[in-house]
């Protein structure tokens, strides 16, 4: 596997790489973007920082690409439901910098409160201007939190030790919790109304772009002061600046910008109560080591053994989780591809159950198992990252239950499918906890081992059929592995489905379908 290495990441993560067997990496830290769509289709893995931009047009090039791992926080570099259509992992490494980003926030936070740099900066030449920096404190003042995830949460913890209120708005994150944090959640208006020190720790998304904008600066509480070291585009730039010069605004910190390397004409530098610093967040030699060594083994941990950490567009599978479901991961990839070889493809509705012990588990990666074993026959490049999205694009109506109590095995997966022609229900189950069997199909039981070519064949259930069915196989150099049979009642249809070890030609297939006894033949390939 070839793994391509941007923006210069630190060594400690690219010699994780290295020593890694199997894998050859190259670096280009000084890579442009005409380059990298030039050679990208080579790689199974590509890791960036914030520079090189993983855009669509790079994606559609990137024939092998199976994984982009951004080492840092966000990923607005990468073009994410690009990749996600493209069946393309893509994983940050989130946690790396919560410490070094939280602590440089709240040194954001107190230069602004106290004006450090402008006092450094005016003492250095030989001024004494004492009068001139009067601070405020942080002791009873209320940070208003933008964003309550890992990096607002160790700043809001900051805050609490310094004596302040802490006001959050997050709409993903529980009032319980935050209450046994210290944290009053509010809504994003009563953020701006009581908040001294306002400190932005949200993706940039289309609903949150230029949340800091002249309509939000005017429900702020005047004086108010803002900290950004989140993302540029949070904050509509003229419009602080306004606010700032009108005095609304005491002051801001800024450590990200909507274009970086900021330019020289951007309004809010030349002003003194602006504090800027050049996207240091995540500026720490420890930082630099941390998302360097967490993105390169969730990188392998993926490619080599599939577990899933720290993705952005696919369900988490830790090692210990895929230990757990990594059986009926694959248990439902086979009926998935069983059902729809058999039953058709043009599907409505898939509707899952699970009963038993998987139930235990998040069954999430199995239902992107079973969707992509059902769309993959038809669908080029489809997979558990993207099966969801291209069921979801198609119209597919997509359910699952979930039943504690066991049916007739200790775990089974029920999958029914309803396309234009027919409904159809599929049941897999484990033994022992590890081998997976198909044990019902169509109300038909049987315990068969999803594996290999088989054939699906309905014959009458009468003596002599399967005699000359076996026979025909062989007569045609075709070895049987495995045979399993199911019927209903005696005398009516009855369901065979044969493991042979070769596949069968149409003209074969269409003769044994012929055959006196035979009612329909159908091959697939598991």
């Amino acid at each position: 596997m070839r793994i391509l290495v941007c923006d210069g990441l630190e060594k400690t993560g690219v010699d994780i790489l290295r020593s890694t067997a199997g894998v050859v990496v190259d670096e280009r830290p000084s890579i442009t973007q005409e380059e990298i769509e030039n050679i990208i289709a080579d790689y199974d893995g590509l890791v960036v920082r914030s520079k090189t931009q993983v855009t669509a047009s790079v994606i559609e090039r990137a024939a092998l690409l199976r994984v982009v791992g951004r080492a840092g926080t966000g990923v607005d570099n990468i073009d994410v439901a690009a990749a996600t259509r493209r069946g393309i992992v893509v994983m940050n490494a989130a946690a790396g910098n919560t410490v070094t980003t939280a602590e440089h926030t709240f040194a954001m936070l107190m230069a602004l409160a106290r004006q450090i740099p402008q006092a450094a900066a005016s003492t250095k030449p030989g001024r004494w201007e004492k009068n001139r920096y009067l601070g405020v404190e942080l002791m009873g003042k209320t940070l208003g939190v933008i964003g309550l995830g890992r990096i607002g949460s160790a700043v809001a913890h900051r805050a609490r030790a310094f004596g302040m209120a802490v006001l959050a708005f997050d709409p993903y994150f529980a009032a319980e919790a935050a209450r046994e944090l210290g944290i009053e959640m509010v809504s994003l208006d009563e953020i701006f109304s009581h908040s001294d020190f306002i400190t932005l720790h949200t993706p940039l998304t289309n609903e949150t772009r230029s949340i800091i904008n002249a309509s939000s600066i005017e429900k702020m509480k005047p004086g108010v002061r803002i900290i950004n070291c989140a993302r540029g585009g949070l904050i509509d730039e003229t419009a602080l600046a306004e606010a700032i010069r009108s005095g609304r605004v005491a002051g801001a910190a800024l450590d990200v910008f909507e274009r970086e390397p900021v330019s020289a004409d951007n309004p809010l530098l030349p002003l003194d109560n602006v504090i800027a610093t050049p996207h240091l967040g995540a500026s720490t030699q420890e930082a630099q080591t941390g998302v360097a060594t967490m993105i390169a083994e969730q990188m392998i941990a993926y490619l080599k053994n599939g577990a899933v950490r720290g993705a952005v567009n696919m369900p988490q599978v830790s090692a210990e989780l895929l230990a757990a479901i990594g059986p009926y991961i694959t248990l439902g990839e086979k009926i998935g591809l069983f059902q729809g070889q058999v039953f058709g493809h043009d599907l409505s509705e898939v509707d899952i159950e699970y009963s038993g012990e998987v139930t235990e588990h998040d069954t999430k990666p199995i239902t992107h198992a079973i969707l992509a074993g059902l769309l993959g026959p038809v669908i080029e490049r489809v997979n558990m990252v993207n099966s969801s999205l291209v069921a979801e694009e198609r119209g597919i109506k997509v359910t699952q239950s979930l039943t504690r109590r066991a049916r007739d095995f200790t775990s089974m997966i029920r999958v029914r499918t309803v396309t234009r022609e027919r409904e159809s229900e599929v049941a897999g189950a484990l033994l022992g906890r590890k081998d997976g069997r198909i044990v019902r199909i169509n109300g038909f039981h049987l315990e068969a081992i999803p594996k290999g070519h088989m054939l699906y064949l309905f014959n009458r259930d009468v003596p002599g059929v399967l005699g000359r069915i076996a026979t025909f196989i062989g007569d045609h150099s075709v070895n049987i592995g495995r045979l399993y049979l199911g019927r209903k009642k005696i005398g009516e249809s009855a369901l065979a489905l044969i493991q042979i070890d070769q596949p069968m030609s149409a003209q074969d297939l269409s003769d044994l379908a012929a055959l006196e006894g035979v009612i329909s033949v159908q091959q697939v390939r598991l």
